[in-house]
């Protein structure tokens, strides 16, 4: 071979091995990127304080701890709400098992408020199908949901986006988010809209003649925006270049802001609740109470118009799920108006593949399990008009479910097998029952204007044409016109809908 020939040949190897160094670099899959990037996550705890105004309503705390071929996340949040007199406490946790590629692996998480307490267990299978378990005392339900793409921890979003490379301005993503907190799996549409700098605290010291933990020191973090966007709504979150969360401004103005530990829960642990509740003792009319319709008391209704309009003030409704198929919101002013009774446009079962994911299982609503699919059948029996269906099961509900106000997990199945719960659980079930006859439907949740306030409550959407609204906790279908919704999907808890609404005050017309 001529040293020509060699050197041809040591320059087409030279080419080969250079061309493989930028496929290698360049043409990564993203799994193989989240897989290298996660070797280097940091393990620690990061804290966030939790506001609705001025107040400090509660705290919520991320913890990464890395594992040989492994990654464990925990989550964990505490809102302290005061409502007539008292505070509502709820405490949730979760613990999540991730693969190096920040897969979830199994998940299992607990919930303890004044709506109930109950454990959750999920495993996803292959990559494909996700196995959710409810336990609640000596009562379990399990769901199984087929996924179409890798399931994503709300908590680790940013941290996904800033392994995959994926925090450019400018750029768009669709992903499979799961918030085991809120027993929720959503859609959630992320653009990356800009960087800027932010300033947060990373150390504290006491104050003394404030008797208050203040900063000490702090941190300069560049942060790129996210604008997520999903059915349950709308949200703003600064992420830094590692993935973690500086400050999320939440819908209708809650802000979540990462700081110090002692700021965050020593402040918290250490304020005045005895005033907060007292404040809360004697709420005016007009005002939200942050409370359900149960928890006050309430058994029944009184008659409204067919249309109510109430003036939103206090916060912006950004990021709320307002608008809709009855409801508008014109300058400061929210319209609401109630549908008379009208026929479907289509016969069961629903064929539409633009709704078939409402047509699904999810977690807690256990849609094709034998007994509600029984259930379903013997109460709808021949009738294939959807709205009519619809009618006879939220009858069906409201008479054989005895109203508890948050005394029972809230799962359709178990609300079936009890033949009691709070309104999450009558409007679970409404939705698996609806779903096991062919109907698509969604639980939405908001507030319902009683006795002079609002009052946190949830009810369903069905399709028969048209998204409409079924209160199975009142009989009510079509819903009157004092339900106000302000979010649809998952589960509507009363404490996170405190978090939803926060500083958003209403003024009846």
């Amino acid at each position: 071979m001529t040293r020509r020939h060699w050197a041809i040949l040591i320059f087409v190897l030279w080419a080969a091995a250079f061309a493989w160094l930028i496929k290698r670099e360049y043409f990564r899959t993203t799994a193989a990127r989240l897989a290298e990037a996660a070797l280097s996550v940091p393990p620690g705890a990061v804290f966030y304080r939790l506001d609705l105004g001025a107040q400090q309503v509660g705290w919520a705390s991320t913890t990464i701890d890395t594992l040989r071929d492994s990654i464990k996340v925990e989550d964990a949040l505490v809102l302290d709400v005061p409502a007539r007199g008292r505070l509502r406490h709820t405490a949730a946790r979760s613990s999540a098992t991730l693969s190096r590629a920040l897969r979830l692996l199994h998940i299992q998480s607990t919930y303890e408020g004044a709506d109930g307490a109950f454990r959750t267990r999920g495993e996803v299978l292959a990559d494909t199908v996700l196995r959710f378990s409810v336990i609640a005392g000596r009562d379990s339900t399990t769901t199984y949901v087929r996924l179409d793409r890798p399931v994503v921890l709300e908590s680790l979003l940013p941290l996904r986006l800033a392994f995959g490379a994926a925090l450019k301005p400018g750029a768009e993503y669709d992903l499979r988010v799961l918030n085991p907190l809120l027993l929720t799996l959503r859609q959630v549409h992320v653009t990356v809209a800009r960087e800027s700098t932010l300033v947060v605290p990373d150390s504290a010291e006491y104050d003394s003649t404030a008797m208050v933990w203040i900063a000490a020191h702090f941190d300069t973090a560049s942060a790129f925006r996210l604008e997520e966007t999903s059915g349950d709504g709308a949200q703003t979150v600064w992420v830094d270049a590692q993935g973690h969360v500086v400050v999320a401004t939440r819908p209708a103005g809650v802000v979540e802001t990462r700081s110090a530990f002692e700021i965050v829960h020593e402040n918290f642990r250490h304020r005045d609740t005895l005033r907060l509740m007292r404040a809360s003792a004697s709420p005016a009319p007009g005002d939200v109470v942050p409370a359900s319709v149960l928890d006050a008391g309430i058994t029944r209704l009184s008659p409204a118009a067919g249309e109510f309009r109430v003036v939103l003030s206090g916060a912006t409704p950004d990021g709320l799920a307002i608008d809709g198929p009855r409801q508008r919101v014109a300058d400061d002013t929210l319209w609401v108006a109630a549908a008379a009774p009208e026929s479907a446009t289509y016969r069961l079962p629903s064929t539409d593949t633009a709704l078939a994911r409402f047509r699904q299982p999810e977690p807690l609503i256990p849609s094709l399990e034998p007994t509600i699919r029984g259930e379903a059948r013997s109460i709808v029996g021949a009738e294939r008009d959807p709205a009519r269906a619809v009618a006879a099961l939220n009858h069906w509900v409201s008479t054989e479910i005895r109203r508890t106000a948050g005394a029972d997990p809230p799962s359709a199945a178990l609300a079936l097998a009890a033949r009691s719960g709070d309104c999450d659980a009558h409007v679970l079930l409404l939705v698996a029952l609806a779903r096991a006859a062919g109907i698509p439907a969604r639980p939405a949740a908001g507030l319902l204007y009683a006795e002079g306030r609002f009052y946190y409550h949830a009810w369903a959407e069905v399709y028969v044409g048209r998204w409409e609204t079924a209160d199975p906790t009142f009989d009510q279908f079509p819903a009157d016109a004092h339900h106000l919704r302000f979010a649809t999907g998952g589960l509507a808890r009363t404490a996170e809908l405190t978090r939803t609404i926060g500083r958003l005050k209403l003024q009846t017309q």
